[in-house]
């Protein structure tokens, strides 16, 4: 790991420069340009390219996508528990969702056939994918067990 790290915050999109040593300190990291805490423990929506863009190329933190849609049974159940996990991984990683209906182009570029389904990132490339709603501890070990592989 670097000495500095590029962290997105999760409210304007801007890139921030954070020493890599001050990641335990979440709660008082805060973003150069909105003042916002640049770690929510929340998942962030990513609705449009550009947006999503900017997430997984500019952060090196891993990050973790779940494709979903408002309709699907499965995505709506797992939801509460993505949401634990985000809790449980940051700032480890960052948690995020797409809903495939409002930014069907994200699902047609990584050729989503199934939803749920979370894509883990590292470095702007696809590092590991799993199809299907899991529960917490399911999410976090699938992040967990891919995070020795996000080292350069």
């Amino acid at each position: 790991m670097s000495a500095t790290l590029n962290v997105v915050c999760s409210s304007c999109d801007a890139v921030n420069r954070l020493p890599a040593a001050r990641l335990a300190e979440t709660g008082r990291a805060v973003c150069g340009k909105c003042k916002s805490k640049l770690f929510a423990a929340t998942p962030i929506p990513l609705e449009n390219v550009e947006r999503f863009r900017r997430h997984i190329d500019k952060s090196d933190l891993p990050v973790l996508v779940d494709f979903w849609a408002p309709w699907c049974g499965p995505c709506r159940a797992m939801a509460p528990a993505f949401e634990a996990a985000a809790r449980q991984l940051e700032p480890r990683a960052r948690l995020a969702k797409v809903n495939t209906e409002a930014a069907p182009e994200l699902g047609g570029r990584f050729g989503i056939q199934a939803i749920p389904t979370m894509i883990l990132f590292h470095g702007g490339r696809e590092l590991a994918r799993q199809s299907g709603a899991l529960q917490t501890p399911g999410i976090v070990r699938f992040v967990e067990s891919h995070l020795g592989k996000t080292s350069a």
